[in-house]
């Protein structure tokens, strides 16, 4: 397929090398000379603006920062307007359901399919090809992107309606921050004893509270550490958590009191 690529950064600039080495044309955004060099280097086609990014395009994929800038891009900007009838457009960040649900509508008045597939994992999982992909779509849509997505997604899960996949990821992010707040709230009883944290850390791999929040913090020695490297991107997700549960009237309950311990490590 023809495709497009906005957003190039640590989780996007994998993708897009994935896409190309899987037999894809891609087209990919870089606002600098600089930048477009980079890609050039890795064989991707780099452009200078969202317009030659959708020129032509069978599909589009946006992986930008936060859910601002997917607004900029695909509600404020000139992609939707200059990507074909017929084309789709995929967009990786996590964000709001109703941003998703707001580009569907507007991206259905061009003929252009939308799905939201956020994405669970890291660089090195995109790299792998192994990154968990929460898609929703329409049946139709996501089965024609099944083999874009195929080349770095596995598992690439289906879970709904377009604005599904937010959801999916919204209610997973929330799970992994409270796991972290919880974990928060366990070093300060394990210093309260006196015990040595990256020890203790070490010994619950192999017992019941093992997990994937805890192997993170394990390998950066303590709860502090961990909260410090990611806690810009855990943060934004946090923030989109609780302002979609105000909004849609979902009441977080018991997650509520595990984030507020995790963003009290972060301080």
């Amino acid at each position: 397929m023809r495709l497009g690529f906005i957003g190039a950064g640590r989780i996007g600039r994998p993708m897009a090398g994935r896409l190309a080495g899987a037999g894809h044309e891609v087209r990919v955004l870089a606002r600098s000379p600089e930048a477009r060099a980079a890609l050039g280097a890795d064989g991707l086609e780099a452009v200078a603006d969202a317009a030659a990014v959708a020129d032509g395009a069978d599909a589009v994929l946006v992986c930008v920062f936060d859910d601002g800038q997917v607004r900029d891009v695909c509600l404020d900007g000139p992609l939707l307007a200059r990507m074909p009838a017929g084309s789709a457009l995929v967009v990786h960040t996590t964000g709001s359901p109703r941003t998703a649900e707001a580009i569907a509508a507007r991206a259905a008045e061009h003929g252009i399919d939308v799905i939201d597939s956020p994405v669970s994992g890291g660089p090195h999982d995109v790299a792998a090809g192994r990154i968990t992909l929460f898609v929703g779509g329409a049946d139709s849509a996501v089965a024609r992107l099944r083999p874009v997505l195929g080349a770095y997604g596995d598992p690439v899960l289906h879970v709904g309606p377009t604005g599904a996949g937010q959801r999916v990821k919204l209610v997973n992010n929330a799970l992994f921050a409270s796991q972290i707040g919880l974990l928060a709230d366990a070093a300060r009883l394990w210093r309260q004893w006196g015990l040595d944290e990256e020890v203790l850390l070490g010994a619950l791999l192999h017992g019941s509270s093992a997990s994937r929040a805890l192997t993170g913090v394990q390998a950066r020695g303590s709860v502090a550490a961990f909260a410090a490297a990611t806690g810009g991107f855990i943060a934004k997700d946090v923030d989109v958590v609780r302002k979609v549960a105000a909004e849609e009237g979902g009441d977080l309950g018991a997650l509520r009191a595990a984030l507020e311990s995790l963003a009290a490590a972060h301080r």
